[in-house]
């Protein structure tokens, strides 16, 4: 266990990366979960924050490899140790940061899974048909309609307020990681989708309302604490839904149908940049990703179609 110096460095930096950053809360959840990790190694060894060396650090990751943790992980640990010594850093707690200079596993860039258009028709048919009443089922078809027209995190899918949806609007504003918005467009399919769900909404909302409770102020409504469906139940959702298409439940997840939003824009002739700003992501690197996908689709289709490259 880490000793109670060890977890106020910890709380105290976490909570000015909120304040801050305003960095997203899996993000955090991630960041502390690392961290008190690192702090119980370093316990283990009668180590803390404030006297480690970098042979320390570099133990550490040494261990997280026997462990068999993934490079993406170990990089994420890495850099969360990065981050806490810098900000012990300049709160005068230390004077130098110990894993400055370390270099980190790298990330494997593995490609994106990614479905075909025809495999998203049959999961919006297959959502029409999930649930036990025509509101669940109009609700199940909005969700997936939603997830394939704009690209949306399955974060930034069940946090979505209704408001952002109501008046039929053809753009949505989301909020999305560190609390940056941007604008995506919706399809006419995906507005169809949702109107209809909003009119089960609004039927629902008045029984609400007549029964004294408070209707949600989300999209998606949940039962739990947050007042919306929660990431873990749309991903049971979607694997339902996977095996009414007909798809293995392991093949579909919610990041599977933002990845497919990406590849067809591709595909179609989409600039990169123009998807990374509807993806949100900060960095361009990590839209390029779908260009190898791309490759691999233009590969596939010169070896099949080009006459001097089919086998003679």
């Amino acid at each position: 266990m880490p000793d109670a110096e060890s977890s106020r460095w910890i709380s105290t930096f976490l909570d000015a990366r909120r304040a801050e950053a305003g960095a997203a809360r899996n993000t955090e959840l991630a960041y502390g979960r690392d961290l008190l990790d690192f702090a119980a190694w370093l316990a283990a060894r009668g180590l803390g924050f404030a006297t480690l060396g970098r042979e320390a650090v570099e133990d550490y990751l040494v261990a997280c490899d026997a462990a068999g943790l993934s490079k993406a992980t170990r990089a994420r640990r890495l850099s969360s140790i990065r981050q806490l010594m810098r900000f012990a850093v300049e709160e005068g707690w230390r004077a130098d940061n110990p894993a400055l200079r370390l270099s980190g596993p790298g990330r494997s860039r593995g490609l994106p899974k990614t479905l075909t258009r025809d495999d998203l028709l049959r999961l919006i048919a297959a959502a029409g048909t999930k649930g036990r009443t025509k509101a669940e089922r109009s609700r199940n078809t909005a969700l997936i309609e939603l997830l394939y027209a704009t690209g949306l995190r399955v974060t930034e899918l069940v946090s979505l307020p209704i408001a952002a949806v109501r008046g039929d609007p053809r753009m949505i504003l989301v909020r999305g990681k560190g609390g940056k918005e941007r604008m995506v467009p919706l399809s006419d399919p995906a507005r169809d989708a949702v109107t209809a769900w909003l009119d089960w909404r609004e039927t629902m909302d008045s029984a609400d309302r007549a029964a004294g409770r408070q209707p949600s102020r989300y999209l998606f409504p949940g039962d739990g604490s947050a007042g919306h469906l929660t990431r873990q139940h749309v991903h049971l959702l979607l694997k339902d839904i996977a095996v009414l298409a007909g798809f293995s439940p392991a093949l579909v997840t919610p990041h599977v149908l933002r990845h497919a939003f990406a590849t067809h824009l591709l595909a179609g002739g989409a600039d990169l940049r123009v998807i990374q700003t509807l993806l949100g992501h900060a960095d361009i690197a990590t839209t390029e990703i779908y260009t190898h996908v791309l490759d691999e689709h233009l590969k596939t289709l010169v070896l099949t179609h080009h006459p001097l490259a089919r086998k003679r």
